[in-house]
């Protein structure tokens, strides 16, 4: 799978630069902060790019023009490391709203002989029949943890899953379109689903917290930062999806 570490890093330009350039590493880069692209976009392996929703909705600044974010988009849609784009969507919206914005994308994203490749985000406080009609019209789908269902890795938010899973798999398991997990990097995580990639910003927001490292901390944080983003990328995804098995209390 594909993990794809958030953007912007922190430290010295010279050290993101090595970090971006090191391994075949993937990145996302969000359109409200996007001063690690022209790194990312000529010495990375991949990147997709955000529309930079989440981070807006925690802020109280839900977006609300759009077209920057397309025309940004259709300006780098042609590097060769372009991977995808994550479709406009309202975080704490109705599916009405994100349905108008999905629907725009291919409007707005014309290009020569098509449109952007663009990711929707199904969130998981909205119905499965939804789910179900984004995958009639997309290869990759984007799967956003949302209402009561905000916070990943808890146990109703894998039972939540569970239910996503059972739409977006088949009866064997194996993947019906390419998921891509949001905020879902935790090894944890990656390895109970069959995730084609996700994303965080763990290396971003964390490789400057010493007390994360315990008793011996790497001395630099171009070093905490290869600490972190090897953890992360040790960790893969299933090739199908198995289902916990259900625990039982015995009776005596």
């Amino acid at each position: 799978m594909k993990h794809f570490h958030g953007t912007p890093l922190g430290g010295t330009r010279d050290s993101v630069a090595r970090f971006i350039a090191a391994g075949n590493r993937h990145f996302l880069v969000p359109h409200a902060r996007d001063e690690d692209m022209p790194v990312v976009s000529e010495v990375s392996t991949g990147f997709c790019l955000d529309n930079s929703a989440y981070t807006a909705w925690k802020q109280g600044k839900p977006i609300t023009n759009w077209q920057p974010y397309y025309d940004w988009v259709k300006l780098w849609c042609r590097n060769p490391r372009f991977e995808f784009a994550i479709v406009p969507d309202v975080i704490d919206g109705s599916e009405e709203d994100n349905d108008k914005l999905y629907g725009e994308w291919f409007r707005r994203t014309k290009i020569e002989g098509g449109w952007v490749e663009g990711a929707p985000v199904w969130h998981m406080h909205e119905t499965l029949g939804r789910l179900e009609s984004l995958m009639q019209h997309c290869r990759i789908i984007c799967v956003g943890s949302s209402g009561i269902w905000e916070t990943p890795g808890t146990e109703a938010w894998h039972e939540r899953m569970r239910e996503a899973m059972a739409i977006l798999c088949d009866k064997d398991g194996h993947p019906r379109r390419k998921i891509h997990g949001l905020r879902m990097l935790r090894p944890d995580i990656v390895e109970r689903y069959p995730f084609y990639s996700a994303d965080s910003t763990n290396v971003a927001q964390n490789s400057q917290l010493m007390p994360r490292f315990g008793m011996y901390p790497p001395s630099t944080q171009s070093q905490r930062r290869e600490v972190i983003a090897s953890r992360i990328e040790s960790a893969r995804s299933p090739s199908a999806y198995s289902p916990p098995a259900k625990q039982t209390t015995l009776l005596f």
